[in-house]
């Protein structure tokens, strides 16, 4: 293990305990009857915290792998951004019982960035911007959820396009590249398909003590809304990435992954 890998680790570690301490330090007076917006902040921010821990302390664990480049780190934020964006300001809330789903675009960008800068940094863009959307909003509770899922959909998004198919490998034709596309960001949006309303059902129930009946009522109007999403981000990725790839190609910006 080199000495940067250990340094993630530790400070994984301490960032992840910190974070237990806070949520067991929080948590009652974020889930009373009439908690305030100051004690919700909190709370989310030390699940948040507990989870960036864990990622760091994993990445840590990992092999040595090739530093992220100016490039790759620019684009990332600027994938936050448009996130932060596509959530905050392109959304249509739907209220269920004293909780909300939305229709949104957050999503399109999240698998954009996999697919452009590779699956953790397009996962962390996804993560960090619509968890800040989250923050900022009335969904302040959600933000936990929203960190884990949108990281693991840039993951997922990433490690099918990137390792499996290899779409930035010049061979291949325009045709194979364009199903390749499809197919990397389908996958992402199915594990979100199923895995938002599940997470958000246990997470609401056990994390946020909201009553069975109400978590499950906000379960099926999440699962609508979710694959609704998840069609617009297939098919909205899909082709921004056939449009913006040769630009970028021509332009000399696209990152080396």
């Amino acid at each position: 293990m080199t000495k940067n890998n250990l340094i993630r680790l530790i400070t994984g570690l301490v960032a992840a305990v910190a974070g237990i301490l806070g949520v067991v330090n929080t948590r009652s007076a974020a889930i009373a009857d009439g908690a305030t917006a100051g004690s919700k902040m909190v709370f989310a921010l030390s699940l948040i915290l507990t989870l960036l821990g864990l990622v760091t302390a994993i990445a840590g664990s990992l092999p040595h792998r090739k530093q992220a480049s100016t490039r790759t780190m620019t684009m990332a934020a600027m994938f936050a951004a448009l996130c932060y964006i596509g959530f905050t300001f392109f959304k249509i809330d739907i209220a269920v019982g004293t909780e909300k789903t939305a229709f949104h675009l957050g999503n399109v960008f999240c698998v954009l960035a996999a697919l452009f800068i590779g699956g953790f940094w397009g996962g962390m863009a996804g993560a960090v911007g619509m968890t800040i959307a989250d923050l900022t909003t009335a969904y302040v509770t959600s933000a936990p959820k929203t960190f884990l899922l949108k990281l693991c959909i840039g993951l997922i998004v990433g490690m099918v396009a990137h390792k499996v198919f290899k779409i930035t490998d010049e061979k291949h034709s325009k045709r194979y590249t364009t199903v390749a596309t499809v197919l990397s960001c389908t996958a992402g949006m199915a594990f979100n398909v199923v895995a938002d309303p599940l997470v958000g059902y246990f997470y609401k129930m056990y994390i946020m003590g909201v009553p069975q009946k109400a978590a499950d009522a906000w379960a099926k109007m999440g699962a609508a809304t979710t694959l609704v999403n998840a069609i617009i981000a297939v098919i909205s990725a899909s082709i921004l990435y056939a449009a913006l790839r040769p630009a970028l190609k021509q332009a000399n910006l696209m990152p080396t992954l």
